[in-house]
């Protein structure tokens, strides 16, 4: 059954794309319902290195960063599957963040700003009818003028819509596991490291109080090859890598199990799909090595609250905000995810990966070029 109401915005997907989006229309004094399947504080697979460029922009959201103490992170350490050290100055730096507290905290905030939050509810169609959207979900149907989708990686919606990533699945960029712990250990505060091993790379940085975030990507061939055990795999191919042998020999996690997730695809995506506006993951997915998925997320919904806004002030048509949106996210967005899937095919076969960190080591400015590509500026 419907509820009969009418929403301004209906958004699909509560991370941190979807929950800074609530708010901004919130602010603005619209009528925002959020549906989200999982119930909040929940952890995901994620790196939780937040670039500074994002600092502003969460301040404005009322997030109290400032009192929270958080790991400032200014330093960058990548090694190669050999043990080949490359130590580097990130220019811009970040903080560490769990996405257990962030998104606990937005959602409390969303909260406050009277946006509707439909925890444990699942999305199981979208249709867009006389220039309404109708949510179809597992507690009822929803009406709204508008329908964003920030539901990560992938979903049951995107293979109903046979998005292209959902069919082409042979692809090389298209295989991937995602896997993360919460971690007890001794490294720096202020560095952020990048551990490769055959057919991956693990994330390590700290977050809030004394634990830290590891997080890693890997192909889905490394847990074939390891009987589909994670265990075996960290033990035989991720410590492979001498850093990653005293990393896991050195570390309590803090997780009984790890949590993951499968099916990550790195192919382009499209940023409007039935005129759902899409954001965060569901838009397109930033190589994690390049470590700057969530200030890109978050400045989609600054940009995607900006068309909304305009086009339910009726100051332009729908296709104007579909278009508007898609062209300032492309030209936010799209060069870094094009790097991003570049630097991917360096970071596989180990020996390009040794060969490639080598060269990185006799070529600073090479690295700090590549750095810059990365990050954005401050939205």
């Amino acid at each position: 059954m419907s509820t009969g109401f009418i929403y301004d915005t209906a958004i699909i997907g509560g991370g941190l794309a979807g929950l800074c989006l609530s708010i901004q229309l919130a602010k603005k004094g619209y009528q925002v319902i959020l549906f989200e399947k999982e119930t909040y504080p929940f952890h995901k697979v994620c790196g939780e290195y937040i670039s500074m460029e994002s600092w502003p922009f969460l301040l404005s959201l009322g997030v109290p960063l400032k009192e929270m103490q958080l790991p400032l992170i200014n330093k960058l350490l990548v090694t190669a599957p050999d043990g080949t050290a490359l130590e580097e100055i990130l220019p811009l730096g970040g903080f560490g963040i769990s996405r257990y507290t962030l998104d606990g905290l937005l959602k409390d905030i969303a909260l406050k700003e009277k946006v509707v939050v439909k925890e444990s509810c699942k999305v199981k169609d979208v249709e867009f009818l006389n220039e309404q959207f109708i949510i179809h979900t597992d507690i009822g149907m929803f009406s709204s003028l508008v329908c964003c989708g920030s539901y990560g990686k992938k979903s049951n919606l995107d293979v109903k819509w046979k998005r292209n990533f959902t069919v082409n699945t042979a692809r090389k960029l298209n295989q991937f596991v995602g896997i993360k712990y919460h971690i007890q250990t001794n490294f720096a505060a202020d560095t952020i490291a990048l551990h490769n091993f055959k057919n991956g790379y693990c994330g390590i940085s700290k977050i809030e109080g004394d634990k830290y975030c590891l997080c890693y990507l890997t192909h889905t061939s490394n847990l074939k090859e390891s009987n589909q055990s994670i265990e075996q795999m960290e033990k035989e191919i991720l410590c492979e890598n001498p850093f990653l042998k005293t990393l896991f020999a050195n570390s309590k996690k803090i997780f009984a199990q790890p949590v993951s997730i499968s099916q990550i695809s790195f192919l382009q995506k499209t940023q409007v799909q039935d005129h759902v506006l899409l954001l965060g993951d569901a838009a397109g997915m930033i190589a994690p090595l390049c470590g700057n998925g969530m200030s890109m997320a978050m400045h989609a919904s600054k940009i995607a609250a900006i068309q909304v806004h305009l086009f339910l002030q009726q100051k332009i048509p729908r296709n104007q905000m579909e278009v508007g949106y898609v062209k300032e996210w492309k030209m936010q967005f799209a060069k870094r995810l094009w790097f991003g899937r570049s630097i991917q095919y360096f970071f596989g076969k180990k020996w390009i990966t040794n060969l490639f960190i080598r060269l990185m080591k006799k070529m600073p400015l090479l690295t700090k070029a590549l750095i810059r590509q990365t990050h954005g500026k401050t939205f």
